[in-house]
């Protein structure tokens, strides 16, 4: 091994590591899935037909062909618990692809069990089997939320090692020195995701330096990927940037690696776009990826708001004591009016009079002038925010730590001036400071809560809000907003980012 080769730190033990972290973590999740598919099967077994020993004819009726084949129901739930264990497999629901982050997983997990179920549905109407209903009602949906529960363990336990650096890929990067740097900064936002990046190829790369601003060595230039994966110990190389490098040259990178253990990544020049948006579609041997555009009228802007106005009425309709209370209590803390109304500008540059419960002094606007030339914001450029504001009232703060304060908003939901889920309602003063892409915001309504409440609020930057805004925007769902409303309660529990 060359002084160069030890300053990247190859060795053995870390190769076979990267190796092998695949099959153990798959291992995991093999011996669980079975544990948890098995004692789901038992209680359903054991719950409806108790220490008897059922049985259910397959071919014919016992009592009316004496050829039929009776199975007593342990056999039943022997199949169903290896066939439900191996579709999982074969569904790819452990493969290191879908593990760790995003949705995919709990998709797979949930596409392949239904299609197990069916698949049983299928076999007893095709040989007329009189299988009891009630036997699957109460395994399957007793199985699928442990399977979903003991997913979500596993992947909180492998998040918590990835931050240290273990059972993740180890990655090379190759491209050019702008895209390079921007993938490895954006991987390092999202430890979680898996990619532990230990090296890069730049086109003048020498092995005695380091990625601007980062501890990445540089492992060479471009020429020589083949020797800076033995040096680095890297099992996967993602290449940030093509022009560099000849599509003849990645196909040769493609034939080099050591199959199964060594993996080839393309990242395309598109950020901030949705799975879903994204199809490939090889013609002539090119892997074309079509993107769609994003559309924001017809059934889907129908499903929002039949969404919106649904839940606001029952939420209005459950925490009508806890409004009632709040109000009590903000009208006799401090002298003024209960709530807060302040003009927003909302869906396609439109403005609406946002409502709030009232947390700060009366001529808190007076104030703020004050308090901006003194520069103590501490949000960002365009958003005021500060710590400790002097204008939030002993109550309004408590109000502020929970969103309490917010959820008279649900009134503007009620009105159809804003969506439960969307970009933060932006003041027409922050408007004047956009810049033009950030106006696409404005495509939808804005939202009690988004991706800028779950994801930090105001400790976030400027940049990053705009950029939640403008994804939430472009790859809206309604898979999305349900799992944005999970988050949101997390998120106001921990009352992170909340001043």
């Amino acid at each position: 091994m060359t002084t160069d080769e030890r300053r990247l730190g190859s060795t053995p033990a870390v190769a076979a590591k990267a190796q092998n972290w695949r099959r153990q973590y798959a291992a995991r999740l093999r011996l669980t899935d079975l544990l948890i598919i098995t004692a789901a099967v038992v209680i359903a077994q054991l719950s409806w037909f108790g220490s008897s020993r059922s049985s259910v004819s397959i071919v014919g009726n016992s009592t009316t062909n004496p050829n039929s084949i009776v199975v007593n129901y342990s056999f039943i739930s022997i199949l169903m618990i290896l066939g439900w264990v191996a579709v999982l497999g074969v569904y790819g629901s452990r493969e290191d692809r879908v593990i760790g982050t995003g949705t995919t997983e709990y998709r797979i997990v949930v596409d392949a069990s239904l299609r197990l179920f069916g698949i049983f549905a299928i076999i007893a109407f095709l040989f007329q089997i009189d299988f009891s209903r009630g036997f699957f009602v109460v395994a399957l949906p007793l199985g699928l939320a442990a399977l979903l529960i003991s997913r979500n363990v596993w992947r909180r336990w492998l998040t918590r090692h990835r931050r240290k650096g273990d059972f993740s890929a180890q990655v090379l990067l190759v491209g050019s020195e702008v895209s390079v740097l921007h993938t490895a900064r954006e991987l390092a936002k999202h430890p979680e995701a898996g990619y532990n990046v230990v090296g890069a190829c730049v086109p003048s790369g020498k092995i005695a330096d380091y990625l601007e601003g980062t501890s990445i060595p540089i492992a060479g230039n471009v020429g020589r990927v083949e020797a800076a994966l033995m040096a680095t110990g890297a099992d996967t190389i993602v290449v940030t940037s093509s022009d560099e490098l000849s599509p003849d040259r990645i196909r040769e990178l493609s034939w080099s690696l050591e199959p199964g253990r060594q993996h080839l990544v393309v990242a395309p020049s598109l950020t901030d776009i949705g799975g879903p948006r994204i199809h490939t579609r090889p013609v002539a041997g090119l892997p074309l990826i079509h993107v769609e555009t994003p559309r924001y009228e017809g059934f889907k802007r129908y499903q929002k708001r039949f969404f919106d106005v649904v839940s606001s009425a029952l939420l209005l309709l459950a925490l009508s004591p806890v409004l009632i209370g709040i109000a009590i209590i903000v009208r006799l803390s401090t002298p003024g009016d209960i709530f807060f109304r302040q003009e927003r500008v909302g869906l396609n540059g439109s403005t609406f009079y946002m409502l709030k419960f009232r947390s700060m002094v009366t001529n808190a606007e007076d104030l703020l002038d004050a308090l901006q030339d003194e520069k103590r914001s501490e949000g960002n450029a365009v958003l005021f925010k500060m710590k400790d504001d002097p204008r939030v009232t002993p109550i309004g703060k408590i109000l502020r730590r929970y969103s309490l304060d917010e959820l008279p908003q649900l009134f503007n939901v009620l009105r159809g001036e804003m969506s439960l889920i969307g970009p933060r309602p932006p003041l027409q003063r922050e408007v004047e400071l956009y810049e033009t892409h950030v106006h696409r915001r404005f495509l939808m309504k804005p939202g009690i809560t988004g991706l800028w409440q779950v994801s930090g609020r105001s400790d976030l930057s400027w940049e990053d809000s705009v950029r939640l805004d403008l994804y939430y925007v472009e790859n809206w769902s309604m898979v999305g907003d349900l799992l944005i409303l999970l988050k949101t309660a997390r998120a106001v529990l921990g009352s992170s980012g909340a001043y």
